[in-house]
């Protein structure tokens, strides 16, 4: 088996090819799926050391409370805000849950 990889070779091209189908095989076979918005938060809030009790970003203690149990929904300005503070996708704060 050849190991030098040489640009624009037979052998590198094949490998180009057959990495291409690889993933497109298993982007059908193995989707990943966006996880739950309020696990998200509660993830990278711990991932960022940041307690329910210090962060601000969801209003009051009451509110936060309301929302990461699940009995309020996040508002449009409530998604900005943990897009920006603490950087996840959009996508994955507008889905249903």
């Amino acid at each position: 088996m050849q190991t030098d990889i040489v640009a624009g070779s037979v052998g590198t091209d094949e490998l180009e090819i057959l990495s291409i189908l690889v993933k497109e095989y298993e982007l059908i076979q193995y989707p990943v799926t966006h996880p739950n918005p309020l696990e998200a938060i509660k993830f990278r809030m711990e991932q960022m050391n940041l307690s329910e009790n210090e962060s601000t970003i969801l209003g009051t203690r009451s509110r936060k409370s309301e929302i990461l149990s699940g009995k309020r929904k996040l508002s449009l300005s409530m998604i900005r805000k943990l897009t920006e503070a603490l950087k996840i996708p959009a996508e994955v704060l507008i889905q249903a849950y």
